[in-house]
């Protein structure tokens, strides 16, 4: 039900290009690079780290720090992974910071708890259908790691060894959290349809 197929192979090979030439153009001017990135990354950090976080001033705080991030360890990126995984690293980090600074000493499980008592039915985001609706209650019910790896998966369709570079996890766990989040979400979405 829930299974969606990755993009087209030519465009994740046009992306790499145009990240190896942001690298490339990165040692001649910074700043230009820099709101090349802001320009193509912005939409989809923001709504990365707003799924995870639900709240959209919550949201705009992950992302504002995920880009002053950027800019200052820019002159870091080695090209060891591709540019967006650099970028959704840091956002998911900047997520789960800001979860953690919101109710310190809660451990992400705790903070899980918290983030399913969030109601959507008042929120300005998820205006869609009433499906469109349960289906992000009801991933805002699953445990942190599981919503993350979904996310990730299935909204911004990235492969499971790009998860695993982003979250530091194995492959193997990374697919057993996706198999059980999509279990868990069509069990609630046909309980509640």
């Amino acid at each position: 039900m829930l299974n969606k197929p990755g993009s087209e192979h030519t465009e994740k090979q046009n992306q790499l290009t145009r990240e190896l030439e942001w690298v490339e153009a990165l040692q001649k001017n910074r700043e230009k690079v820099f709101f090349d990135i802001v320009g193509r990354y912005k939409a989809r950090v923001y709504y990365l780290v707003r799924n995870i976080l639900v709240s959209h001033d919550d949201a705009d705080d992950a992302a504002q720090n995920t880009f002053i991030k950027i800019w200052e360890k820019l002159h870091t990126f080695r090209s060891e992974s591709a540019l967006y995984t650099w970028i959704y690293r840091i956002a998911t980090n900047e997520a789960l910071t800001l979860l953690r600074r919101r109710k310190p000493g809660l451990s992400l499980d705790d903070v899980s708890e918290e983030l399913m008592d969030t109601s959507f039915s008042e929120s300005a985001w998820i205006d869609g259908t009433e499906t469109e609706r349960k289906l992000q209650e009801a991933i805002n019910k699953l445990p942190l790691k599981q919503k993350l790896v979904f996310c990730l998966r299935y909204f911004e369709e990235l492969n499971y060894e790009q998860i695993a570079t982003i979250t530091e996890t194995s492959v193997g766990a990374l697919k057993a959290s996706y198999f059980h989040a999509v279990q868990k979400i069509e069990t609630f979405l046909k309980q509640s349809i």
